[in-house]
């Protein structure tokens, strides 16, 4: 028995950060009964075709659930709704400001007819406040939470490779649900939930903007690099290839030196006696370092890092994530269903019993859902003629 088993998740969700709360919701046992309108679907189901045929967002963050269309401009598929909503723990949505209230689907609205129904909006930038009706997409938020102020080289400031405002948003939205859960087990009644993706991104940017406090200077842009700990960042081997290694304390600092550069005399240097001042002297450092790989394979300089207990990682692509020997050694990958053929899937972190249901087709669970709140074989093909569904 999983976790979440019995609870029931009912989402209007398209996208990134509601789709990725629900599919970990999903993962812990919940049925995730998604929403999408008739025909288009989620737009993200739309991205690209790089995952034999379907988009590469939707099929990491849609795993497990069942797909319901529904026409929510109409009325007969707000009924259906509301029967799904009369049985549900949740209901989660991240539709366009002021979507959800139009269709009376607030907290408020909902809370009488529905007491133990939990809601949780995802939205930019909140219910309220003067932005509360722009849109936004993941890289304008990376750009409002001063993200990319921190991200980049000196000269180009550079956006996540990741929806990483999103990844925030869904995270805040997963554990708020879980908490509320809870909550409700204590006191018997639901409660609204309201995930800004702005103030889940500033709450990550927490370090940079306490080190810029008071108007102090904010941290370097600083590439690959560490902006503010040195040295830690990728340095170039005499092969050609990077090595990324990482330094947190003096003891390292001195093995390092000892080990690694094999100029113990560094450690007496007073350019480089704390992290601070090998900061303030990195050109200097940076030079040693390179001079002292530039007649070792990265190999070697890894052998090196190994016997000094230095950290150090391999710089990888997809292809060697795919195959990263550490996933397989500890037995992280599964087999999911999806359309067009079943895909490998990484369990998701801390669970080993995950539930790992296929990939929903648009619309491929509807005349089940359907037929469970008694609707017969022709009321079903009545509602598909009529667009509803």
């Amino acid at each position: 028995m999983l976790p979440l088993s019995g609870i029931t998740v009912v989402t209007l969700e398209h996208a990134v950060a509601a789709p990725f709360a629900t599919r970990q919701l999903a993962d812990l046992g919940a049925r995730v009964i998604k929403v999408e309108r008739p025909k288009v679907g989620d737009f993200a189901r739309g991205y690209d075709t790089r995952t034999k045929g379907m988009a590469s967002h939707f099929v990491w963050i849609n795993r497990s659930k069942e797909s319901l269309c529904l026409d929510l401009k109409q009325d007969q598929a707000l009924d259906i709704l509301h029967q799904l909503l009369a049985k549900a723990d949740v209901l989660v949505q991240n539709l366009a400001p002021g979507a959800a209230e139009r269709m009376g689907l607030s907290y408020d609205a909902l809370c009488d007819r529905y007491p133990r129904l939990i809601t949780c909006n995802i939205s930019g930038y909140g219910p309220n406040g003067p932005y509360r009706d722009r849109k936004a997409y993941d890289l304008l938020i990376q750009s409002e939470a001063g993200f990319l102020s921190v991200t980049g080289t000196p000269d180009t400031m550079a956006k996540a490779g990741i929806s990483v405002a999103d990844i925030a948003a869904g995270m805040y939205a997963y554990s708020n649900i879980l908490a509320a859960l809870i909550e409700r087990g204590q006191t018997g009644k639901g409660r609204n939930i309201d995930i800004s993706m702005l103030e889940a991104l500033s709450e990550w940017m927490g370090y940079p903007m306490y080190y810029a406090y008071d108007g102090a200077p904010p941290p370097d842009r600083a590439g690959a690099a560490h902006a503010t700990i040195f040295p830690y960042g990728p340095f170039p081997a005499g092969d050609g290839r990077d090595v990324m290694l990482g330094l947190q304390n003096e003891r390292e600092w001195a093995a390092f030196c000892t080990h690694v550069l094999q100029q113990p005399e560094l450690v007496q240097d007073e350019r480089f006696a704390s992290n601070a001042q090998r900061s303030a002297h990195k050109a200097a450092l940076t030079a040693i370092i390179c001079t002292a790989f530039a007649d070792l394979t990265a190999d070697q300089v890894v052998a090196r890092l190994e016997t000094a207990g230095i950290a150090n990682a391999h710089i990888n692509d997809m292809e060697a994530l795919w195959a990263h020997p550490q996933l397989h050694a500890r037995g992280r990958w599964r087999t999911v269903g999806m359309p067009f053929g079943d895909i490998p899937a990484l369990l998701p972190p801390g669970q080993d019993n995950a539930r790992m249901d296929p990939i929903p087709a648009l619309g491929g669970h509807s005349d089940a859902i359907l037929d469970e709140l008694g609707y017969d074989a022709a009321q079903i093909e009545g509602l598909r003629a009529a667009d509803v569904i």
